[in-house]
């Protein structure tokens, strides 16, 4: 079983160095950690009393990890969730915050659990991802890996500029496809051919 350092480092290594692009609503980022992260736990880095791109920049590597670790493992009680579903709802809290946990929320609402979906994980989420858990133990992560595919699509469905992220400039699989299905038994990871037909519509 990976510790949850692990689970960070390799997050750390998905989201990969800096970037600043316009159509990301995150801004500036680094290892993934963004600017307003940043700025909201007041990283002055440069000890310029500003939190700006220079900043960002010399975030390094470990103090990504820990941010993750503080901030969107512990801080939103990722870790109370079952073990088997920690590493692809950390991932997933790192790239979209709270809609992380309404994802799981929602898939255990279809699952016949009675929860409020409100992006926050409290004692009837903790229940209620053990008992879904317990319901379908080999089918679980897959869903909720599943379940992040879909957000991602719906995603690109009304976003143009973010479909870029869904699908590659060959015309394939992008970033965000790919990162969900890494959490996604094979046996469930789209063909080229659904894929294509998935995105078709985006012309």
């Amino acid at each position: 079983m990976q510790s949850v350092q692990e689970i960070a480092s390799a997050i750390v290594a998905r989201e990969g160095g800096f970037v600043n692009d316009p159509d990301d609503p995150g801004g500036a980022t680094n290892f993934g950690v963004t600017i307003h992260t940043m700025r909201r736990l007041g990283l002055d880095l440069t000890g310029d009393g500003r939190v700006d791109t220079l900043d960002v920049r010399r975030l390094s590597r470990a103090q990504a990890v820990d941010i993750f670790v503080r901030h969107y493992f512990n801080a939103p009680r990722i870790a109370e969730l079952p073990v088997p579903l920690q590493p692809s709802v950390f991932d997933m809290y790192v790239n979209a915050g709270s809609n992380a946990v309404k994802i799981l929320q929602q898939l255990l609402r279809e699952m016949g659990q009675d929860i409020v979906v409100d992006g926050a994980i409290g004692p009837q989420t903790i229940r209620a991802s053990h008992a879904g858990l317990t319901a379908a133990p080999d089918h679980m992560v897959d869903a909720y890996g599943i379940a992040r595919r879909n957000y991602y699509f719906r995603l690109a469905d009304r976003r143009p500029a973010s479909r870029k992220y869904a699908r590659s400039r060959a015309g394939g699989k992008g970033g965000w496809i790919r990162r969900a299905e890494e959490f996604i038994t094979p046996h469930y990871h789209m063909t080229d051919a659904a894929f294509a037909q998935r995105v078709a519509q985006w012309g």
